[in-house]
């Protein structure tokens, strides 16, 4: 912040009364040999002509009023528009930058004192030496003016500035050895260096300190560090300090507390840690102090806020805690107050009715409690009148809002999103006048908004989202908002069906009304937008033919959203810029083109037919910059097109349930994937070998077409990041590779319904991310589509086909069902602790279930079902809390079954095709029958020899039960003649009587 401007008269020729004194033949021909080397796109310098004789009343010259020589030279473009400005405004000011190169003609305005180029774009060239010959120059500034390269030291020539101005080049200037060409700058009172590189120049402390008459010194983003050697520095003038966003952490360089002059000091950005120092407090006169974004992570210091000269102050992203001191009161001056992004907790302390003069209050992103109506009466106390901006999002308030906002009459800025305020929005946010601003999104506002906002209001951006609005709006609730720039409203329960011949009052730049309702008509009113860029009417219950203007309107677009509505027709062209949604709608033919800057496309699940070729072969309108683009449940077919190598910036492709056919091109596996699905096509044929170079890879999901060969070994050599691998439904055959086992980032793994044979792999131990709590990878996605869930993946868990999106990242499955897998399953298996689905079913697996299967924690599926098991059915299988899903089918399990909750819960169909006894199950298991425990030498053994006891009593009961039936009953009829002829005789006497009980 800057205490001592120094002004400057800008745009304008300077004539004083009525001179006679024209403008020096010599610097009028400078000035336009200095306009030859300049690219003037608006032509903003058309005065600058040899007609105009006088160049003292060219744009930007200004002459002397006795002598006639150019004294002052100021070329800065006008004012940036703000930031809702139309396009056409932000047009006229980007034409309006000056581009080109410096002319040395300058050298021969040799009276010039102020030479002003900031804001313009000089392409990164370095600063012209020659500017140190000016050597009358009081004032330079070259800020923001895309310079580059060393600073040149023949600046220090300039031995009369007072005012040095290098600063916002976007670190393209840097200094190479030293700030020495600064120290003969003795009248020098204001010096800005920011964003230069000072890395190298570890003497800027000792120069600019013996600068006698400097004021104002900004270096902010130098890459400047903490010297601690540098405790006694004299800046005798200095009062306004600014070293933010450098590297003097971990604490406040001590030297700062000895400048007592100081009226302003900003050190935000530095990673400052621990308690905010009270030394501060020793430099009364501040009026400024910036300490935010850094470690501070005390408490609020009381002696603080006895800086009572203090009108600025922000503490803004740190640690701080606790509660707000009610001494907050005492800084009686304050016009800015930031505390947001903190930890801060309680209410807002009534003291705040002493703070009469502030202007700006914000107290966003902490954990503040109390209700909305509260904080507004203690507000309306102490400066209703002048408070300007109000931000307290993302706290804990709740409560109604009153109409007592409507007399904050001040109020340009209102920010109270996600907290949870409910009630109407108040009709009395028609009064204020001054609005420009609002946002009380994500909040539990209801009922229906206002019919009318009474007065004209200059609303430019209006966020009501994700609330619990309902019912109709009326064309009268937009009539007062002709200024609207901003109109964000999505996730309300809203309705509007504007007249077929309504035209809006406003002119907006982003219109965003998802899950409104406004069909089921396509809505015409969108035609009269002109400025639009940003358009979301998705699930907005359209049913209808888009109309053909519309797809000539969107050539202004950045972002379009029309999905899961029932749009129809054909897209011969889209010419909107980087996003377009078109999902779930009905749209057909083949597919549009696009510009080639788009970046994220979202085509599927419409009817889209054709092949690819027309889309991606002989694409001619630039290098194409589509980073996502989704396919998914179209009608294309056709074989994929080898003619992938121009669209080297897709990372995420999907191109599922297509009826696609052949092979995947070689060219497809040179673009560096990080999400690849072919799932659900006719593809055939072996991987290629040049999806190796996709080392990035998250997902690979080819699952359900007519693949075949082994599963490549490389797959777990190049991909040290996939978190999905989906083979499922091929007719991969062989073994499985244990390379798959090298994947410590797989969370779900699909090998299901294919030839492989062979044994389980028992280093699948080593799949790591499947023996932890899975890691929610969506931040990786979120950061590139802006929040939209790109993958989808379809898993049979629980005995069923189920689609996961938004919680993908937090699955952990293995699927090897419906293989020829032999052998036993590993009891390395079971250290997989984090696996939530096993589903090994329909192969030929042999032996006893592992007994240590019940450390598999987070098991919610698990079916063995259709091998040939054997053995007991483990009993630690009862300690698995969450297992909602069981099938052990159709094994050759014996005995009963163990009792829990769980266990029991499951129907007989989960048990059914086996020996076993037991709840659920109606076979009762007898003393004789019951499980023995599977004990070897008074211990568990090992799984090997599991039910080895039970096994052997089952075999001597059925031996011994022969011997006694057959010797006991049978044996004797053979040993003695007469037993034999005595019991034939018996049987044969029955047989008769039971003949004549029937006649």
């Amino acid at each position: 912040m800057a205490f001592i401007p120094i002004f400057a008269p800008t745009g304008i020729t300077f004539c004083e009364g009525n001179r006679m004194v024209v403008c020096i033949e010599s610097e009028r021909q400078a000035l336009l040999n200095f306009k030859q080397d300049i690219i003037d796109r608006s032509n903003r310098l058309s005065s600058w002509s040899k007609n105009g004789e006088d160049c003292c009343k060219w744009l930007g010259v200004y002459c002397d009023n006795i002598t006639g020589h150019v004294y002052k030279l100021d070329l800065k473009p006008p004012s940036s528009p703000p930031v809702y400005a139309s396009d056409a405004e932000f047009g006229v000011y980007w034409r309006s930058i000056l581009r080109g190169k410096i002319n040395p003609s300058l050298l021969s305005l040799n009276h010039l004192v102020h030479l002003d180029l900031s804001h313009n774009n000089f392409g990164g060239t370095l600063i012209p030496s020659f500017l140190g010959s000016l050597e009358s120059l009081t004032f330079l500034d070259l800020s923001d003016a895309h310079f580059g390269g060393v600073i040149p030291h023949q600046l220090g020539n300039l031995s009369k500035l007072q005012h040095l101005n290098l600063g916002g080049n976007s670190n393209k200037l840097f200094e190479a050895k030293n700030l020495q060409w600064l120290s003969g700058f003795s009248s020098l009172e204001f010096l800005d260096l920011s964003q230069v590189d000072l890395s190298k120049a570890i003497d800027w402390l000792q120069v600019t300190s013996k600068l006698p008459s400097l004021k104002e010194l900004h270096l902010s983003a130098c890459s400047l560090d903490n010297d601690p050697s540098s405790t006694m520095i004299n800046y005798s003038s200095l009062s306004v300090l600014d070293l933010s966003n450098n590297y003097l952490s971990p604490s406040v360089p001590v030297w700062i507390f000895s400048l007592h002059s100081l009226v302003s000091i900003d050190l935000s950005g530095n990673a400052f840690e621990g308690v905010i120092p009270s030394s501060f407090q020793n430099i009364s006169s501040l009026k400024s102090l910036d300490l935010s974004t850094n470690s501070f992570n005390s408490s609020l210091p009381v002696w603080l806020f006895s800086l009572n000269h203090l009108e600025f102050l922000s503490l803004s992203s740190n640690l701080l805690q606790g509660k707000i001191p009610d001494s907050i009161g005492n800084l009686s001056s304050i016009k800015t107050l930031d505390l947001s992004a903190n930890q801060l907790e309680g209410t807002l302390p009534i003291s705040l009715e002493n703070l009469s003069n502030l202007r700006k209050l914000d107290f966003s992103n902490n954990k503040l409690r109390q209700d909305i109506s509260e904080t507004l009466k203690i507000l309306f106390i102490c400066c209703s009148d002048k408070l300007e901006s109000l931000n307290l999002a993302n706290n804990n308030l709740s409560g109604h809002l009153t109409d007592q906002l409507g007399h904050f009459k001040s109020l340009s800025y209102l920010i109270l999103s996600q907290n949870s305020i409910s009630g109407l929005i108040p009709v009395s946010l028609g009064n204020l006048s001054s609005l420009q601003y609002i946002d009380v999104s994500d909040n539990q506002l209801d009922g229906n908004l206002p019919e009318h906002l009474e007065n004209p209001m200059n609303l430019e951006y209006m966020n009501i989202a994700y609330n619990l609005l309902e019912g109709a709006v009326s064309e009268g609730f937009f009539s007062s908002l002709k200024r609207l720039r901003v109109f964000k409203a999505s996730q309300n329960k809203l309705k509007f069906e504007a007249n077929s011949n309504w035209i809006p009052p406003f002119q907006c730049q982003t219109i965003e009304l998802s899950y409104w309702f406004l069909g089921p008509k396509f809505p015409t009113w969108i035609q009269f937008q002109k400025d639009l860029s940003t358009l979301d009417i998705s699930s907005a219950g359209i049913a209808d033919v888009v109309p053909s203007w519309f797809w000539n309107f969107t050539s202004k677009m950045v972002s379009l959203n029309i999905s899961h509505n029932q749009l129809e027709g054909e897209i011969p062209f889209l010419s909107v810029h980087k996003l377009v949604d078109l999902r779930s709608n009905r749209f057909s033919g083949p597919l549009p083109r696009i510009l080639p800057d788009v970046a994220t496309l979202f085509f599927s699940n419409n009817s889209f037919s054709g092949s690819l070729s027309s889309f991606l072969c002989n694409y001619k309108l630039g290098e194409p910059k589509l980073f996502l683009l989704q396919l998914e449940t179209n009608l294309l077919s056709g074989e994929i097109p080898d003619c992938w190598l121009p669209w080297q910036s897709i990372r995420v492709l999907n191109m599922g349930n297509n009826n696609l056919t052949g092979k995947i091109p070689d060219s497809l596996g040179y673009l560096g994937f990080m999400f690849l699905n072919l799932r659900n096509n006719k593809l055939t044929g072996e991987l290629p070998l040049t999806l190796q170079n996709n080392s990035d890879l998250f997902m690979l999901d080819i699952g359900e077409n007519q693949f075949n060969g082994y599963i490549p070994k490389w797959i777990g050599k190049t991909f040290p990041n996939l978190v999905i691998l989906s083979l499922r439904s091929n007719s991969f055959n062989g073994h499985i590779p244990d390379e798959l086992c090298e994947l410590s980032s797989l969370q779900i793994l699909d090998l299901g319904v294919n030839n492989l044979s062979g044994e389980i792999p028992t280093c699948f131990q080593n799949l790591t991310a499947m023996a932890t709590k899975p890691n929610d990878t969506d931040a990786v996605i979120d950061y590139f589509v802006d929040g939209e869930f790109i993958r989808n993946e379809l898993l049979v868990m629980k005995g069923r086909v189920r689609e996961y999106s938004t919680i993908l990242s937090l699955v952990t499955t293995m699927d090897l069902s419906n293989n020829n897998l032999i052998g036993n399953i590993p009891k390395e298996l079971t250290n997989l602790a984090g696996l939530q689905s096993l589903n090994l079913s329909g192969n030929s697996l042999r032996g006893n279930i592992p007994f240590h299967i019940g450390d598999i924690k987070m098991l919610e599926s698990l079916d063995v079902s259709r091998n040939h098991l054997s053995g007991s059915i483990p009993e630690s299988l009862s300690n698995l809390n969450f297992l909602s899903h069981l099938n052990l089918s159709y094994n050759d399990l014996r005995g009963r079954i163990p009792s829990s909750t769980q266990l029991q819960s499951f129907d007989k169909f989960s048990y059914i095709g086996n020996q076993l006894c037991g709840p659920p199950i109606n076979e009762n298991c007898s003393k004789k029958a019951e499980t023995p425990q599977n004990v070897v030498n008074g211990s568990h053994g090992n799984e090997e020899s599991e039910g080895w006891l039970e096994k052997y009593m089952i075999y001597v009961s059925v031996a011994v039960g022969f011997l006694v039936g057959f010797w006991g009953v049978l044996g004797p009829l053979f040993l003695s003649e007469s037993w034999a002829l005595a019991y034939f005789a018996t049987v044969e006497a029955i047989g008769g009587k039971l003949s004549s009980w029937r006649t």
